[in-house]
């Protein structure tokens, strides 16, 4: 399958109203698929993780990462299309693995790579990507030009203290990397303020002085194993970080 997406449904009719119209918000060649899953033998379930393009010159900061959901009901010859923006691509991946996706295919990532700076990033990439319902999602925002960042705005409900937690990720585009930090704040206020400030450094989670030595052992583990690593690039076009999510019909960094 070509990096640009066809969803194969010529022979299908969606099953509701939602599914006749999300397929239309797609303009052909807009999507680069990032990393895919095609339920055996006869594809009845497709998850999809894709670059949006034409996310980048709308909303300043909007994601830009889609993940992609398309049952088929072959008796029927009807189909349903979920879909949700994510700022970053774990996210996505999890969304999909809450979607019924298996979580081995989704990590599975194609196309030109950039590296994680460390094992901590590599860590804080699994851990999003499986956290099932732990994280909601409650802000987002994007920049595309340099400083090249993401920052997702988080409530953890696994916290005992800090629970709003900001993901924020770096690129260095001529290394050739990127690096991953999780910060927490007691209130979404406190968050926002660092968020629009940044004269301080990112708080670490409480959590981090006890397990960071468990935390880095489990991600080289997870290093040695042939971990994948996370395709980041982007447009050149400046994107401010935004206050807000942006939803679709529900982002993260393009070839």
């Amino acid at each position: 399958m070509s990096n640009e997406l066809d969803f194969h449904l010529d022979d299908f009719e969606p099953a509701d109203t939602d599914s006749e119209d999300a397929p239309r918000l797609f303009r052909h060649g807009d999507l680069t698929v990032l990393a895919e899953h095609h339920t055996t033998p006869h594809h009845s379930h497709s998850f999809v993780v894709a670059h949006d393009r034409s996310a980048a010159s709308g909303v300043p900061g909007a994601p830009q990462i889609v993940a992609i959901k398309v049952a088929r009901d072959f008796s029927q010859r009807t189909f349903t299309f979920e879909a949700a923006y994510h700022a970053a691509l774990p996210f996505a991946q999890n969304w999909l693995i809450e979607h019924g996706c298996p979580p081995d295919r989704i990590a599975q990532v194609r196309g030109d790579f950039i590296n994680p700076t460390d094992d901590l990033t590599l860590w804080l990439d699994r851990q999003i990507r499986e956290s099932g319902a732990r994280y909601e999602v409650i802000g987002s925002g994007t920049s595309d030009s340099y400083p090249c960042e993401t920052w997702t705005l988080t409530r953890d409900s696994s916290a005992a203290q800090a629970p709003i937690r900001v993901f924020f990720e770096e690129d260095n585009r001529e290394a050739r990397t990127y690096t991953i930090r999780e910060g927490a704040f007691d209130d979404e206020a406190a968050a926002r303020h660092w968020l629009a400030d940044r004269s301080s450094p990112l708080p670490q989670p409480p959590d981090y002085r006890g397990e960071a030595a468990s935390r880095l052992a489990r991600a080289a583990l997870y290093r040695s194993a042939g971990a994948s690593a996370i395709p980041k690039a982007g447009p050149d076009t400046r994107h401010a970080p935004s206050a807000g999510t942006a939803q679709r019909p529900n982002r993260g960094k393009p070839l």
